[in-house]
């Protein structure tokens, strides 16, 4: 039987003993708006009461993290306040009947104080019974997406009482690489915007943040090795860069929430930037047979070009943990490039012709070589593959460009030589339009390409992308949430239960609400209202 509670509500207190023997049977009721969807999820009408001065977290005997787990320990503070968003501390949620709670942690392996990778379990198994829930996991990571399910399985009754249904959960990721793109070059991003991203991607079980800290418009990123990168070439050499202390406070927020930070560096193209803090390493264009004053990609043909990047990325793989990095490599425009006469006679000494494709291929050799030697993992864009470059094995080609038949097409041929592949082509969410957006990348279906279950198992993941031409700190958040909840689920979930945007659609805008109450300003999906609306930051 439930306990029959007084909630006070600043000076008003509400008494209405009677009233809530009437209404409680009405409003039985199990939660549909866990997003993304656990693989196996049974939940029954049996409810129990959540009383937040009762309420305990603990680790189970047998668990390998025990009291001291800098991930977990912390992870319990955050998730009462999101378990219990109208507690105040102040005792003024009283209840007649007194009865614990308690969520039991247990975990397989002591990861407490390491970072998240690629091969990381986020397997988790969720039980929900009278006074109790046990939660076991392989590793912190896991237990993590599992207390965010449990969060999203806590309601409300219309007094403010909290509850939660008996519940059973087995669930895991569909794919390993779920990761969210945020562009901090064409706009600079406060970090306190990035941070509330990693919270908000924690909320829909995205696991990787890729990077793409600089690019054409600005270099932020404030190297110790070149300092004049980022005072030369930041929007503001002062206010618009992210100092090692900013890098450090990123990677160490993203790892308590158990996501992964991937910085791109991309280059030969996007490094319009680089050149203003460093002298000779782009390539002087040419008019005719004088210089134009302009500059193109990187110099493919200097040595001096090469013990740059040698010393830029040991200086990123020290600072930023990942194994993996994204080196880029794509739109890569040869004009300037097939104007220099130093490149042409280079061209011509290599016996590359006038083929600058290969060109790339030589400078993206040259550049792989030199992270793989830092044991890092490679990630490109497609780009590097369509011209033939030879690169290592265990490379990740990212696809980008086209309509579904071309990136189906292109999963197909990268598959089939054996590589690894992250699909990003059809979740560039940067794009908007009027409407329901958020169906089409809730619609795509990532292995639905012509090959065998071997090439189907080289899809390593997908990722959203918000490129920054138009977006800003003003804007980020509602452009990207809800919408890109909606490929998270088809990243996460089994794509057989998640098939149907119209079943979907309740659970979303029940989640977009969540996010909302949880000061993320998720856009409205349609007409409609929350509960508890957006209140401000």
């Amino acid at each position: 039987m439930e306990a029959v509670c007084m909630v006070s509500f600043g000076r008003y207190t509400r008494p209405h003993f009677y009233l809530l023997l009437i209404i409680l049977p009405l409003g039985l009721h199990t939660v549909e708006g866990v997003w993304p969807l656990p693989q196996t999820f049974t939940s029954s009408i049996e409810r129990y009461p959540l009383n937040p001065q009762a309420f305990y977290f603990g680790y189970g005997r047998q668990s390998a993290a025990q009291q001291g787990c800098s991930v977990l320990d912390s992870a319990f503070i955050r998730y009462f306040s999101l378990i219990f968003p109208d507690y105040t501390g102040n005792g003024a949620l009283r209840f007649f009947e007194d009865k614990p709670f308690n969520i039991e942690i247990t975990v397989d392996h002591d990861d407490c104080e390491s970072y998240p990778n690629e091969d990381s379990s986020e397997r988790y198994n969720l039980s929900v019974s009278a006074g109790q829930a046990s939660l076991n996991a392989e590793t912190v990571w896991g237990a993590l997406r599992g207390l965010e399910t449990f969060s999203q399985l806590v309601y409300q009754d219309d007094f403010g009482s909290y509850f939660v249904n008996k519940t059973e959960i087995d669930d895991f990721p569909s794919f390993q690489f779920r990761g969210i793109l945020l562009d901090t070059s064409r706009h600079y991003l406060p970090v306190k915007d990035i941070l509330k991203t990693l919270d908000a991607m924690a909320y829909s079980k995205f696991n990787v943040f890729h990077w793409h800290i600089v690019d054409d418009p600005s270099f932020p990123y404030q190297s110790q090795t070149f300092p004049d990168l980022s005072s030369k070439g930041a929007f503001h050499p002062m206010t618009h860069v992210y100092t090692q202390s900013d890098v450090r406070r990123v990677i160490s927020h993203a790892r308590l929430w158990g996501i992964r930070v991937v910085p791109e560096f991309d280059s030969p193209g996007h490094t319009k930037s680089w050149g203003k803090g460093q002298s000779d390493l782009l390539t002087p264009c040419y008019s005719g047979s004088t210089p134009s004053g302009a500059f193109g990609p990187v110099n493919p043909v200097l040595p001096s070009t090469y013990q740059f990047m040698a010393r830029l990325f040991k200086e990123v793989s020290s600072v930023f943990p990942d194994s993996y990095i994204h080196l880029g490599g794509d739109e890569v425009d040869f004009s300037c490039w097939s104007s220099n006469p130093d490149v042409r006679a280079f061209m011509q000494k290599m016996g590359f012709g006038v083929d600058f494709t290969k060109l790339e291929a030589f400078y993206m050799e040259n550049i792989v070589n030199i992270t793989s030697a830092l044991n890092k993992t490679v990630i490109v864009w497609q780009d590097v593959f369509d011209y033939h470059e030879r690169i290592p094995k265990d490379t990740v080609l990212h696809i980008w460009k086209g309509i579904p038949a071309s990136y189906k097409a292109e999963l197909s041929r990268m598959t089939k030589a054996g590589m690894r592949v992250l699909l990003a082509a059809p979740w560039y969410i940067n794009h908007i339009s009027y409407g329901q957006d958020w169906r089409d990348y809730y619609n795509v279906k990532p292995l639905n390409f012509s090959g065998t279950e071997e090439q189907k198992k080289l899809v390593i993941g997908g990722e959203v992308c918000m490129w920054g031409e138009y977006v800003d700190a003003t804007n980020l958040s509602p452009r990207l949430w809800p919408r890109a909840s909606a490929a998270a689920e088809r990243l996460w979930s089994d794509e057989k239960q998640t098939s149907s945007v119209g079943k979907a659609f309740p659970r979303l805008q029940d989640f977009r609400c969540k996010l909302v109450r949880r000061g993320i300003r998720a856009e409205p999906l349609y007409v409609g209202h929350c509960k508890h609306e957006y209140q401000g930051v």
